[in-house]
């Protein structure tokens, strides 16, 4: 009878997850294959007579790294994240490891051939045949109102928009900090970028005696900037991305890439304006192209941020004098209803009306990683 209820349930499942796109075995394959490959690490770095202590994501706590003497992150580039955000020692190495790299890019891991290989990174470690790599990170200062110092994590549970603000509401009751009248700065560490932006859409409920009907209207982040201590510029856009050189190539590269396309078009109309003498051929426009997003990009080294501003609204009030371009510091007040500050992708800070975020980069708080050669 046991026997058929797990049939059944798994039968349940395997419909489940039939209607999302999804698929049982192939879900169950991925899975095996990432196993595989942490137990290859795990018996790599104990048949070398290290101490291994093998965690989950929900059990990757600060704890753990204080025992650690380094932290392998398992996974993608999500893991190497999670990893990173709870390593404050900047002589503590983190070392990101691709486990599926048929389906993951790994940026921030160790080049392809070491996930199947891992003895011979080790060798080289060992050897010296490495480089360290200290990419630096974005730290952030609340203060004011309309803010919450206890984040919601994200690595931990997936939250509808609704319930993601449904833990901001809880979070306020539980810590009653509804004001903070210094800088207060937050125990976590951008790698990548930090997100600022309305996490809702508004809604309206009409009711009567028929079924209630909900109606969603897009809502613009409305904020005020202040770029390396310079005036306060009133914005209105779909959110603000300020990333390090470590986050250039990722969300920030494509917020902020430009196509041939559009180089081509630009291209046409200078020539008929100008009488410009260009040769619009592919050559010219894929290099054209090609310098325009190579300019995004920059060290992870770099101690300094890249700012970009979603899809900005310009008229008689509100204005964009710079969308895009580098900083060392940035400030932003918020204007908005239900806002939120996106650290990595991973974790949520309540960012609401009156709330003031300083974002800067202080070289202390650099990630101690490992450069190996393919």
């Amino acid at each position: 009878m046991q026997t058929e209820n797990i049939l059944h349930q798994k039968h349940l499942f395997c419909s489940w997850l039939a209607l999302k796109g999804s698929n049982y075995s192939g879900l169950l394959e991925r899975h095996r294959i990432h196993t595989k490959n942490v137990e290859h690490i795990v018996n790599s770095l104990r048949n070398e007579k290290i101490e291994v202590q093998l965690v989950k994501r929900r059990d990757y706590d600060e704890e753990t790294v204080r025992w650690a003497d380094a932290v392998i992150a398992a996974g993608g580039d999500g893991t190497m994240l999670l990893a990173a955000s709870k390593v404050l020692d900047q002589l503590k190495p983190v070392i990101g490891i691709n486990t599926d790299p048929d389906r993951s890019e790994g940026h921030l891991c160790l080049p392809v051939r070491y996930t199947h290989s891992f003895p011979d990174a080790l060798q080289k470690l060992y050897s010296g045949e490495f480089r360290w790599q200290w990419r630096q990170r974005i730290r952030l200062y609340l203060e004011g109102t309309g803010i919450n110092p206890v984040p919601v994590d994200l690595h931990e549970q997936q939250l509808s928009q609704e319930q993601h603000s449904r833990a901001h509401v809880n979070g306020r009751f539980q810590d009653q900090r509804s004001q903070i009248s210094e800088p207060h700065l937050l125990p976590v560490r951008s790698l990548n970028e930090v997100f600022i932006g309305e996490s809702l859409s508004s809604r309206v409920n009409y009711k009567s005696c028929k079924p209630s009907f909900k109606f969603s209207l897009h809502r613009a982040s409305y904020y005020e900037i202040s770029v390396d201590d310079g005036p306060w510029e009133k914005q209105k856009s779909s959110g603000l991305n300020i990333c390090t050189g470590t986050g250039s190539k990722a969300w920030s590269f494509n917020i902020n890439k430009i196509a041939n396309q559009a180089v081509e078009e630009i291209l046409k109309i200078a020539k008929s304006y100008e009488n410009l003498k260009l040769p619009l051929n592919k050559e010219l426009i894929q290099k054209v192209t090609n310098g325009y997003n190579e300019s995004l990009l920059y060290s992870p080294e770099e101690p300094r941020l890249f700012f970009s501003i979603r899809e900005p609204i310009s008229n008689r009030v509100f204005s964009s004098s710079r969308q895009r371009g580098f900083a060392s510091k940035v400030c932003i007040r918020s204007r908005c209803w239900d806002a939120c500050m996106v650290v990595d992708g991973g974790t949520s800070f309540e960012f609401n009306d009156g709330a003031i975020a300083s974002i800067l980069i202080n070289t202390e708080d650099a990630l101690r990683t490992v450069l190996l050669e393919d």
